[in-house]
């Protein structure tokens, strides 16, 4: 019975549902942060709920990968760390563009919605943990996850300064502290998946000539 198989069985099955539920918590926290976050004018929640987009693009691509091939799975963890990059610029646009043009981030707000966040990204990473150290595509997960807290405590952060400083540079400052975080996460995982693909080359026999 050694060789049926059913270890496999039961961790593609874990992998789907830890990724379904991360998927889904993610995306709702999209939805509610880009909402408030516009309505708030806090860049610092907009870089954080472009973090919740990209990760649960990442869990959805992640959910593809389970079952498949090591090959696969290396692709799906590049994907995933050059759609973090992508997003982390897009939002460095965005607050250059709020930087020049001026905004008034609302710190209530932000400290109300990070705070939500952050209870949702603390049980992202309960769900994921025990998968930290598995396959690369889950690793990926499990770097996304553990980002978010740390930007979910900078949004945080950056709502009571901007509330005890009346400033909004503070929302400004953590934002790109936040896309950078985003982006430095996504550079991570393109080198462990490249550690990975090169790693699977070497257990691959040499074809005898």
């Amino acid at each position: 019975m050694s060789d049926c198989g059913c270890h496999i069985e039961v961790t593609n099955r874990e992998q789907r549902s830890v990724l379904i539920a991360l998927l889904a918590i993610n995306g709702l926290m999209f939805v509610v942060e880009i909402v408030l976050g516009i309505l708030s004018e806090s860049t610092a929640l907009i870089a954080d709920s472009m973090d919740m987009l990209a990760d649960a693009a990442v869990y959805g691509v992640g959910l593809y990968a389970v079952g498949r091939s090591v090959a696969t799975k290396i692709r799906v963890a590049q994907l995933s760390g050059i759609l973090e990059i992508t997003l982390g610029v897009v939002v460095l646009i965005d607050i250059l563009r709020r930087f020049i043009w001026g905004s008034e981030p609302q710190s209530m707000f932000m400290m109300a919605v990070g705070l939500a966040a952050l209870v949702a990204n603390l049980v992202c990473l309960k769900l994921i943990s025990k998968h930290r150290d598995g396959e690369v595509h889950m690793r990926a997960s499990w770097i996304f996850s553990k980002n978010d807290v740390i930007a979910n405590l900078g949004v945080i952060l950056a709502g009571v300064l901007v509330y005890m400083l009346d400033s909004r540079l503070p929302d400004l400052i953590i934002g790109v502290l936040v896309s950078l975080v985003v982006i430095r996460g996504g550079l991570f995982i393109i080198k462990d998946a490249k550690n990975e693909a090169r790693a699977d080359l070497a257990t691959k026999p040499v074809p005898i000539s």
